[in-house]
């Protein structure tokens, strides 16, 4: 089944006219990145120039995807809209909340038994609404869109920060919170930041042992988890080219993590071989005929210094494996170095378990080079001294695999669990036994993301981030330090033995195949399809609408937090145990701000309440303040909100009585998410004002009432001796963003428009 092709016709009809359009405006060539956003404007042709990094614009997004976890409160939001049809094609995909301890069979069913009452709710949501819903068990989000949804020069939206996977198939495909998800399901325009462009250049062709994977983790240990925030990353080159298709997505999934609006590849062999294979003939025939127009022009990759704002580039001749980490995504460590790195840091390389898969490294690929290791041991007569999991990224991936003898061969080992297709252990959905005694231990996985606690709840686990072929190797050895290069193994007979490099499948010889997909298409009318939400359930709360902005200054605010350091979306509303309650924003908000460090105290989930002189933790307080109707205010450094896209973040403060955020610099995502809750999201202008607030300060606003476009706001704190400081605020609030303020919410004023 080719779902919406159609649309990928129409938009494709179009496609030539609107480019030509674009370049006769800009008068130059045109990278891929703006051909597709000028291709998808909500206005039609480019009509204007839009400058990179300041020009706020309207899109008109393609398509959305949902994953169970984000989906509840998109969902909820969506209902509240007023719509009775989504207005592009959408889909939700029931990944999230299956937890991975004993094995795929055991635990998918645990996860069905235990999260039915939410499935039960997304499957009717959908079903009434016109959006596709993926059953648990058929797969990754990511890794389902791209085998499915995903087409080159288009642009999707996605409740996940790494909806962005779908760059391997040339989209631009943007993690965003829920509230930009209802805005394009119910017919407007969504609007981001016109990013700027940093060029990837790729020369030669990756050899031996290095794999996409370690092109990303160059990538982020030369960019780091900021560098690339603002922009979209655009990969050209001879090297690029040679790159398959997932290995593609691989490298913009993981874009990810600096904090990079999206990545993409240009159309090319490798993308019209994937899609061949997974059923999309027809999609083929049509991008081949604007084919030029689904990459950059020829001149751009040229001389990519003239048209990037900035140029990077690397020699796959001589890439090698990496592994990054701990407790960031940016510390890049080639492997032939990690020897020195491990004991120069005290990093244990002790390895218990080794973890492959996720919407990062689960493709089909991806497991042929990890199985030809396995086999290569086995035949060896080498034993692992790891635990080596597998999360396969869809059930088409999974039953091709086993058809094929690739689950066969990871199970030689005594020691594999083949966990369900789902996220698992990558997004804290892991239950490893010994975690809850907080032991100090290393882990390897091929996950994109190893901020502290994220895969086992333990703040004293270091993961490593690598390619599968590496994660197999090190299961194998049992060591950090192990480079299979040119480090032997002692097998069976006590004799040295060397790996050797992996071998992998691009696309199955035999074709793809699968049983049961795990799609179910919705009700062609749902308007007799009734959505119920018991008002007792523990994980579903239907929203009342958030109270609009009184138009007075606010005063009296009282610090609930001031974070000091990284304070990711997952230090502000964790996962793990709490995605139980992604549909229940009063129950979830009692995870608010508890990982946050405290700078007076540097603890955790310890805050002193204001109106009491107890030290109390974080939602309580603030919902003391609330409940006197006292609001308060959160102060934090530099790349507030990094990470997830959850709105949640965003939510739990807003719905607590939080009134502004004010922080040395936002991650994008979670900016957005707070401006559409309603929220004030202010910046220092001066970074080392941060320092003037006090524990026990008093905040006032001094401005608000002519809160404005390019305005800084003036905020008066004062202190409990008396004195005061007027602090600069800076934003990025438009005319629009300022209603959302006015209205309450984003959602506010969709509803009073359809009204």
């Amino acid at each position: 089944m080719v779902f919406d092709l159609e649309m990928i016709k129409k938009l494709y009809e179009l496609y030539p006219q609107k480019v030509e359009a674009a370049r006769t405006l800009l008068q130059k060539p045109l990278t891929l990145s703006e051909k597709i956003l000028y291709t998808h404007l909500w206005d039609g042709e480019a009509k204007e120039v839009y400058e990179r990094g300041a020009s706020y614009v309207d899109f008109a997004p393609d398509r959305v995807a949902m994953q169970d976890a984000t989906a509840q409160m998109a969902l909820l939001q969506f209902m509240q809209a007023g719509k009775q049809k989504a207005a592009v094609p959408s889909t939700v995909h029931a990944d999230h909340l299956i937890q991975a301890r004993i094995g795929a069979d055991k635990d998918l069913q645990e996860a069905i038994n235990k999260n039915n009452e939410v499935y039960n709710f997304l499957s009717s949501v959908c079903n009434k609404y016109g959006i596709g819903f993926w059953k648990p068990g058929a797969g990754i989000i990511h890794q389902v869109v791209l085998e499915n949804y995903a087409f080159p020069g288009g642009m999707m939206i996605g409740t996940d920060s790494h909806t962005v996977n779908a760059g391997g198939l040339g989209m631009v495909a943007i993690g965003v919170g829920g509230a930009d998800a209802v805005d394009v399901m119910a017919g407007m325009p969504w609007e981001l930041k016109f990013p700027k462009l940093i060029g990837v250049k790729l020369t030669g062709k990756m050899n031996g042992w290095t794999s996409p994977k370690d092109v990303i983790l160059k990538v982020a240990g030369i960019l780091t988890v900021k560098g690339g925030t603002g922009c979209i990353v655009e990969y050209f080159g001879e090297g690029a080219e040679s790159i398959s298709c997932t290995g593609k997505g691989t490298i913009c999934n993981m874009g990810a993590e600096i904090g990079a609006t999206t990545s993409t590849f240009g159309y090319d062999d490798s993308m019209r071989r994937y899609l061949n294979a997974t059923g999309r003939e027809e999609v083929v025939k049509s991008a081949d005929l604007i084919a030029d127009h689904l990459t950059g022009d020829a001149e751009v990759y040229q001389n990519p210094e003239q048209y990037f704002d900035q140029v990077i580039e690397i020699d796959l001749n001589t890439l090698t494996p990496h592994l990054n980490g701990p407790f960031t995504p940016d510390l890049a460590t080639p492997v032939a170095e990690m020897k020195d790195a491990a004991s120069k840091n005290n990093w244990p390389t002790d390895i218990e378990w080794a973890l492959i898969g996720s919407c990062t490294n689960s493709s089909y690929e991806d497991l042929t080079r990890a199985a030809s290791i396995v086999d290569d041991a086995v035949n060896k007569g080498v034993k692992p001294k790891a635990i080596l999991g597998i999360n396969p990224g869809s059930e088409q991936v999974r039953y091709t695999a086993e058809r094929d003898g690739l689950m066969d061969t990871f199970k030689k080992f005594e020691s594999a669990k083949i966990f369900t297709n789902a996220c698992g252990p990558c997004i804290g959905q892991w239950d490893r036994p010994g975690a809850e005694k907080q032991e100090t231990n290393s882990i390897v996985h091929s996950f994109n993301r190893n901020f502290r606690k994220r895969a086992d709840g333990n703040p004293n686990t270091m993961a490593f981030v690598t390619s599968p072929e590496m994660v197999a190797a090190i299961a194998i050895s049992g060591k950090l330090d192990f480079n299979p290069i040119v480090d032997p193994l002692t097998n069976e007979n006590g004799e040295n033995v060397y790996l050797d490099e992996p071998v992998g499948i691009e696309l199955p010889e035999k074709g793809f195949d699968v049983k049961d997909n795990g799609y179910q298409e919705p009700a062609l009318d749902g308007n007799s399809i009734l959505v119920e939400v018991n008002s007792s359930s523990e994980r579903l709360q239907l929203l009342t609408p958030f109270p609009a902005w009184n138009g007075e200054n606010i005063n009296g605010a009282k610090l609930l937090i001031k974070a000091q350091g990284k304070c990711t979306t997952d230090h502000i509303s964790m996962a793990g145990p709490w995605l139980r309650y992604r549909g229940h924003l009063d129950n979830i908000s009692n995870n608010c701000l508890i990982g946050a460090i405290n700078a007076f105290s540097g603890e955790a989930n310890e805050v002193v309440n204001q109106l009491t002189g107890d030290k109390s933790e974080v939602p309580a307080t603030a919902r003391a303040y609330k409940a006197a109707g006292v609001p308060s205010i959160v102060v934090g450094d530099h790349n507030y909100g990094e990470g997830s896209s959850r709105e949640h973040a965003a939510m739990e403060p807003r719905h607590l009585g939080v009134s502004a955020v004010i922080v040395k610099s936002f991650a994008r995502i979670h900016e957005t998410n707070l401006k559409k809750q309603g929220m004030l999201g202010l910046t220092f202008e001066n970074e080392s004002d941060y320092d003037l607030i006090r524990e026990d300060d008093t905040f006032n606003f001094i401005d608000l009432d002519s809160f404005a476009p390019n305005k800084s706001l003036t905020l008066q704190v004062v202190h409990q001796d008396g004195s005061s400081d007027q602090i600069t605020l800076n934003h990025t609030y438009n005319e629009q963003q300022i209603e959302w303020f006015r209205a309450g919410s984003a959602l506010n004023l969709i509803r009073a428009n359809a009204n």
